[in-house]
C-alpha cells in the first residue's frame, strides 16, 4: 500500500473535508498553508563559539533539507549584551514540496518521539498563523546524538492563507497536526 504524501493528501481528501466543515464549494477559497519558517535563536553566553555555529546550521540543514541563514542583531542593546552585527539566530523559510515533507516529517515522526507529549495548545496569533516551539532539535531521527552542550531548541511557525485562527485551526487538523484535547466542562 502506498503513502500519499501531504501534498497529495491537500489537494485530495483535505480539500474535500475542508470545503464540507467550512462550508465553501469553490477551493481556491479554501485555507492553505503558505510557508513554514525555522528559527534558532543563538545565545551569546552558551553559543558563540564557530564551532557551535557550524554544528546549528549541520543541524538544520539535516533536519529541513536547506542550509540555515545567520541573522545578525541590528541595535546594540546593552541588557542583553549583544552588540550590532553580532550573529543571534539562524532561520529558514520553507516553500512547496520542501515545507510539505518537513510538516509531514514533524507531525509524523518527531512530535510523536517528544517525551511526556500530550498534544500542542491551540493558541494562534490571532492572524491565522501557528508557531511551535521544540525543546530539543533531538527528536529527529536523522540527527545524531550530540553532547548535552550541544543541545540546542528552535521554533515552527507555520503561516497560513486566511486570518481566521478558527479556519486555521480546522487545516490544521485536517493535516493531523495533534492537537491537545479540550477537557469537557465539569457541571458539578
Amino acid at each position: 500500500m502506498k503513502i500519499q504524501s501531504l501534498h497529495d493528501r491537500l489537494s485530495g481528501t483535505i480539500a474535500g473535508s475542508l470545503k464540507k466543515k467550512l462550508g465553501r464549494d469553490n477551493v481556491f477559497s479554501l485555507p492553505r498553508i503558505s510557508k513554514v519558517t525555522v528559527n534558532v535563536g543563538i545565545n551569546k553566553t552558551k553559543m558563540d563559539s564557530k564551532e557551535i555555529h557550524e554544528y546549528v546550521e549541520e543541524c538544520i540543514k539535516i533536519i529541513t533539507g536547506q542550509k540555515p541563514v545567520f541573522r545578525a542583531s541590528r541595535l546594540s542593546i546593552s541588557n542583553f549584551k549583544t552588540r550590532e552585527g553580532s550573529i543571534v539566530g539562524a532561520m529558514v523559510t520553507l516553500r512547496g514540496k520542501q515545507m510539505m515533507s518537513f510538516l509531514d516529517k514533524l507531525i509524523h515522526v518527531a512530535l510523536p518521539r517528544v517525551r511526556d507529549f500530550r498534544g500542542l495548545n491551540t493558541h494562534f496569533d490571532g492572524h491565522g498563523n501557528y508557531s511551535i516551539g521544540i525543546r530539543e532539535h533531538t527528536i529527529f531521527p536523522e540527527v545524531p546524538p550530540p553532547e548535552a552542550s550541544k543541545v540546542f531548541g528552535f521554533q515552527v511557525t507555520i503561516t497560513t492563507t486566511t486570518d481566521s485562527d478558527e479556519e486555521a485551526e480546522v487545516l490544521l487538523r485536517e493535516i493531523g497536526v495533534p492537537f491537545r484535547r479540550e477537557k469537557p466542562a465539569d457541571n458539578s
